[in-house]
């Protein structure tokens, strides 16, 4: 061989990777697993994973223990390395991929910018943990063979699902959403979903790796380019189905819906102050109101208007005032679709009031049609584990509530006059891939639009706006649903059910989305099936990994 062709070089490359030793190798492992952040939004730079994931499996090679001691612990010591590699890739990983978090500590500083240190580097140590338990189950199907990148793909995969899971669940940042920037390249998630291309992501990224050393012992080297074009033809596959199926989509809206979504990019810290509670309601009456031509010159032009999450500083069942000024401000044949916190006395004199997060629809009468609880909340900034016991220690979470935010017993579906069903998901309900429908009523309509309430204001002009933005466009696709956003301070759109944006507002922007409503698909193979046939597949791949492993062992 050439000893200056690529295939040596990456081979030499690799060889000085698997040695690496101390805090070289830790180095190596923290900063590639940072650079792989950028193969996310809203950056998109997915070819980088084609070097930080080879990296990570020669990291793997050389993941050995320390000594050969025997004994009841030597086989649980042979997985050390292997779980201290994969925490330090993912600790890099999700530190980069989240550093955003902490703007919104800085919020209220003065009461909070104590937590910064927790947010920015504790959440991504947490997280990382996944990713070294990812690793030591890949160690127990590791060979010297092509075969440890299967097992890589398929352990790394199964433990992102269970961190999208395990507690209340933060599946963010996937590394399958790194395959799908656009939605040419999101088609494969209406089959697989997003774990189903996190699977087939991490194996084409991971694929190179063959290039390196065992690959490449006697009896490999052929089998490393079969590899490589097993992976080309996957990446081939992924992009085809797209073109196949956006060249057969159509585009068609649901008959006598004109949608008008409100976007008041208020600051995260007047948002909530009752003082400017005039300024807030002006802001939203006159957007509401605006006059866009001739077929949008008021309100009265749209069926349904949509406010963000939250919308309101006060509880608004209590603001007869202020539930005028809407019913003033809405034409008879005018829903208004909003987010807002709902208050449900306690059935004791010695217990708070439950507050929610909720949807609420208004009709022109101000009168409230329908309200939905938000199901899944977040940790530290709608409540606390061990809520009681950390606020006597005078912690609190971000929204300041005493006693945090009730989450709502079941997710349902709204079903009001002149429009179809929706599903209500309130911010990051939505990026749950496969758990957004929760158990239904069969004799309930099935919905056929998801409305998503979201206030993204908490963190600035930042990457992780665009990361909630592009999770949710994704869901349309998953869902065969149209999707519409509304945000405080984000990214509001309205997207069809193969997740083309039809029309948006960007970060920061104040303004409205005028558009029509989409229509539904017929259920796609994954909103039918679900996340549980390629967790099935999984874990048969990796059981099969494991016999092939003690065969060839028991042969040597």
């Amino acid at each position: 061989m050439n000893t200056n062709s690529p295939a040596r070089l990456i081979e030499r490359f690799a060889e000085h990777v698997i040695v690496l030793e101390g805090w070289r190798r830790a180095f190596l492992a923290i900063a590639t697993g940072a650079l792989s952040a950028f193969a996310l939004a809203p950056y998109h730079g997915f070819p980088i994973l084609l070097i930080t994931m080879p990296v990570l499996i020669w990291l793997m090679d050389g993941a050995v223990p320390d000594s050969d001691r025997t004994g009841a612990l030597a086989g649980l010591r042979k997985l050390v390395p292997a779980f201290k590699i994969g925490w330090l890739f993912g600790f890099g990983y999700f530190l980069a991929g989240f550093w955003w978090v902490g703007l919104a500590f800085l919020v209220e500083a003065e009461d909070f910018a104590f937590l910064l240190p927790f947010a920015v580097v504790a959440l991504p140590a947490g997280l990382a943990i996944f990713w070294g338990l990812a690793m030591v189950l890949a160690k127990l199907v590791w060979s010297d063979s092509w075969f440890r990148i299967v097992g890589f793909a398929a352990s790394l995969t199964l433990l992102e699902w269970v961190r999208g899971t395990a507690l209340t669940g933060l599946p963010w940042n996937v590394p399958g959403y790194a395959a799908m920037p656009t939605p040419l390249l999101m088609q494969t998630a209406s089959l697989i979903g997003l774990y189903g291309v996190t699977l087939l992501t991490l194996f084409v990224a991971a694929a190179p790796a063959v290039m390196g050393p065992i690959s490449g012992k006697a009896g490999q080297s052929r089998s490393r380019y079969l590899i490589l074009a097993n992976a080309g033809a996957i990446a081939l596959a992924h992009i085809g189905f797209g073109m196949i199926r956006l060249a057969g989509a159509d585009s068609a809206y649901v008959d006598g819906v004109k949608l008008r979504i409100v976007q008041p990019a208020l600051d995260q810290k007047e948002k909530w102050d009752s003082s400017r509670e005039a300024q807030i309601m002006e802001r939203y009456f006159e957007l509401s109101n605006a006059n866009k031509g001739p077929q949008e010159a008021s309100i009265g032009a749209f069926t349904h208007v949509i406010w963000p999450e939250s919308a309101f500083p006060f509880i608004l069942s209590q603001r007869g005032d202020q539930l005028a000024n809407i019913a003033r401000l809405l034409p008879p044949n005018t829903n208004l679709i909003t987010g807002a916190m709902r208050l449900e006395e306690a059935a004791n004199a010695d217990e708070q009031p439950k507050v929610f997060n909720s949807l609420y629809v208004l009709n022109g009468d101000g009168e409230t049609m329908v309200a939905r609880d938000k199901v899944r909340l977040l940790p530290f900034g709608e409540f606390l584990p061990f809520q009681n016991l950390l606020e006597e220690l005078g912690f609190q979470q971000l929204t300041r509530l005493r006693g945090g935010f009730f989450a709502g017993s079941r997710r349902a579906v709204v079903d009001i006059p002149g429009t179809p069903a929706f599903l209500p998901l309130i911010c990051y309900e939505i990026i749950f891939s496969g758990a957004l429908r929760g158990p239904q009523d069969a004799s309930a309509p099935q919905p056929r639009w998801i409305v998503n309430l979201t206030n993204d204001a908490w963190f600035g002009m930042t990457a992780g706006p665009y990361q909630h933005a592009h999770q949710a466009q994704l869901r349309a696709v998953e869902e065969g649903l149209p999707v519409i956003r509304a945000a405080n301070n984000g990214i509001s759109f309205v997207s069809d059910a193969y997740g083309r944006i039809e029309e948006r507002l960007a970060l920061g922007q104040r303004g409205v989305v005028d558009a029509a409503l989409p229509v539904a698909l017929p259920h796609t193979y994954f909103s039918h099936m679900g996340n549980m046939p390629i967790l099935v597949f999984i874990c048969l791949l990796l059981v099969s990994l494991l016999g092939l492993n003690r065969i060839s062992t028991q042969r040597m």
